[in-house]
Formats: C-alpha cells, structure tokens, sequence
C-alpha cells in the first residue's frame, strides 16, 4: 500500500487549424465524414459551395442514412450558396445576426469548396483574398474548419498559390502578418 500519486495536464485550446483537401472528384470520403461526425455529435455544420457541389453534399449525406431535410430545416445543417453568400459573410457587421448561427449549440464545424470561384473564372488574387477574409470569419467561430478544391478546376501555378495562400489565410492575423512580412 502506498501513496497514489496523480498528475494533471492541462492542455491548452488548440488554435484554429483548417485542413486543405485537394480532389479530383466530388464528395470525397475525408469531406463526407467530417460532415457527418459533427452532425451526429450534435454539432451545427455550415457549408459553402457552389450549387452543383453542396447538392452532392446533400445526396451522399442521404446516402449514409442522414436525414438532410430535416437537418436542413433545423438549422443544424446550413448550405450557403456562392457566390451569392460570399458578400454577406464578408459585411463588416455580423452576417449571422439575424442568420442561421445557433449561438446557444455546442462547437460548429465549416466546410468551404472553394471550386466554384476556379471554375467560374475567377482572378486569382480575387479568390485570395475571399479565402482570407472567410477565414477570418471563421476563425472568430470556430476552430473546426476544412476548405476543399477540385483540382481539375485549377491550373497548377493557381494550386501552388492557392495552397500557399490557405497555409497564410487560415493561421490567425498576427501570424499570417508575420508570415506575410517575413517573405
């Protein structure tokens, strides 16, 4: 018999940290299941998308068993659309005051396709900075986060600094700062 003797870590929050997955098909497993798991731990899901590619979303999700229209109407599941949501997401005041954010749900977690903005065209830098600026929003939300692309959508030099940019975007403001500087 001696003495117990116990230690305890505390571990500190996590900073933000959102996965990049590059495809080369629509709804890959990586995106599906990360989607699902939030959604059956009860967590509130955004996605942002271009119509075709959250329409996916919706069908595979049914697929697995998930009941999407419910969820949908609940609020647990919210589609944005881009890019029309694009400019309401970015208003300097709160985009969710009056929106589908439940403030009172546990943890959220945000998906962002970002292959519409390719594939309609889009400059480069242009799609940059929204990136950027999602981010931003997203950060002061949650620190859940997985941005996707289709990669048959971009050229590789658009790839390359589409996966710099992310590496930038999605590191909180004084470290992108200091990444940004230190180039």
């Amino acid at each position: 018999m001696g003495v117990g003797t116990s230690v305890a870590f505390h571990v500190a929050p996590e900073p933000m940290n959102c996965r990049l997955v590059v495809r080369n098909k629509q709804g890959p497993a990586e995106v599906l299941e990360f989607i699902a798991e939030g959604l059956e731990a009860g967590q509130q899901v955004f996605a942002l998308g271009g119509p075709a590619y959250l329409k996916d979303i919706a069908h595979n999700l049914g697929e697995s068993g998930l009941r999407v229209e419910t969820l949908l109407r609940n609020g647990r599941l919210v589609f944005l659309t881009a890019p029309d949501c694009v400019s309401t997401l970015l208003r300097p005041q709160d985009a969710f005051r009056r929106g589908p954010l439940q403030r009172n749900a546990s943890i959220l977690r945000w998906v962002s396709d970002w292959s519409w903005a390719y594939a309609n065209g889009a400059d480069v830098r242009t799609v940059l900075t929204y990136q950027r600026r999602i981010h931003d929003v997203v950060r002061s939300l949650t620190t859940l986060s997985l941005c996707t692309v289709d990669c048959e959508k971009l050229q590789r030099s658009s790839l390359l600094a589409m996966l710099a940019d992310h590496r930038r975007a999605s590191k909180p403001n004084g470290q992108a700062a200091r990444a940004a500087g230190s180039r």
